[in-house]
């Protein structure tokens, strides 16, 4: 008995090993940022008795991480090898050979019962949801289009489908156009600054995105375009200072940036960013969601 313990625990290490790697390829710091976008159409209603509600918010954290991150991962492992950021809780795992040859069939493994189950409450409608996130990552992933500048933006345009899933799922009203272009502007941006976290690893990899494309310091200006326009539409439509006061400050940050920045942000700067991003989007859920700040009257 006691030399049969003993060879089992190898085999139950490399299993806990595999599943904490795949929690990680799923990218535990993107989360709470996935979650606070599931919560925008549910701002001021009482969902804390809904399954369906429930089962979509366990859905866009660790299954959808899995689907967009490790899909991206398969194709990235070149740029990764050499990334400081990687292999963290906060910016993904990196993962092996024989980790990427079982990635697809784990992916596909967990969404099953997910497309099942959002197909049972939200009807066959839920087909062409999962179907338009298939289309988004293909087109990123496997059709080039993070390789390519201004498409690997306008890719990021995707995300707004988890406004969709909420809406479908719940059968709560979309949000409104306002909301919409604010988020999608607000998921090109974050996109752009993680260029510049990785702006040395992609053109190792020999990537021709935006932020190689024209450059780091042009790529700062850009984000300070943004992030105007976002402070233009927080003030004229959500009529909330503190929206267009933190997207105000984003932007002047980025212009001191530019002016005076790194071209190249160092490791130590980007940690201390993601978990400052993270406690602010947790920090800030409830009062989203208290005070309806991206509903327009």
């Amino acid at each position: 008995m006691t030399v049969g313990r003993l060879s089992s625990r190898p085999y139950y290490r490399k299993r806990t090993q595999d599943m904490l790697e795949i929690i990680k390829i799923a990218r535990p710091g993107f989360w709470p940022t996935h979650v606070w976008f599931y919560l925008l159409p549910f701002a001021g209603r009482d969902m804390l008795g809904s399954i369906p509600f429930w089962l979509g918010c366990f859905y866009v954290s660790f299954p959808l991480g899995l689907l967009l991150y490790g899909w991206n991962d398969l194709g990235d492992y070149v740029s990764d090898l050499c990334n400081p950021r990687k292999d963290s809780w906060l910016f993904g795992g990196r993962p092996d050979a024989s980790m990427r040859q079982r990635l697809p069939w784990i992916i596909a493994a967990v969404q099953v019962p997910f497309v099942i189950a959002f197909v049972i409450i939200g009807g066959s409608w839920m087909l062409l949801w999962f179907a338009a996130v298939l289309m988004t990552n293909a087109t990123y992933n496997t059709f080039g289009f993070k390789r390519l500048p201004v498409l690997d933006l306008l890719n990021q345009i995707g995300y707004l489908l988890i406004f969709l899933l909420g809406s479908w799922l719940c059968g709560v009203p979309q949000l409104n156009a306002a909301t919409m272009v604010f988020s999608a502007l607000f998921a090109m941006q974050s996109h752009l600054f993680g260029q510049l976290m990785d702006i040395e690893e992609d053109r190792i990899a020999q990537r021709h995105n935006t932020a190689i494309t024209i450059g780091a310091v042009p790529s700062k200006w850009l984000l300070v375009g943004i992030m105007l326009i976002e402070v233009a539409i927080s003030w004229t439509y959500f009529h909330s200072p503190i929206v267009a006061g933190f997207m105000f400050a984003g932007a002047l940050f980025f212009s001191l940036d530019a002016i005076a920045g790194p071209k190249q942000y160092p490791p130590l700067f980007t940690k201390f960013f993601f978990i400052a991003w993270n406690l602010i989007v947790i920090a800030t859920m409830h009062f989203v969601w208290r005070y309806g700040v991206f509903l327009v009257d």
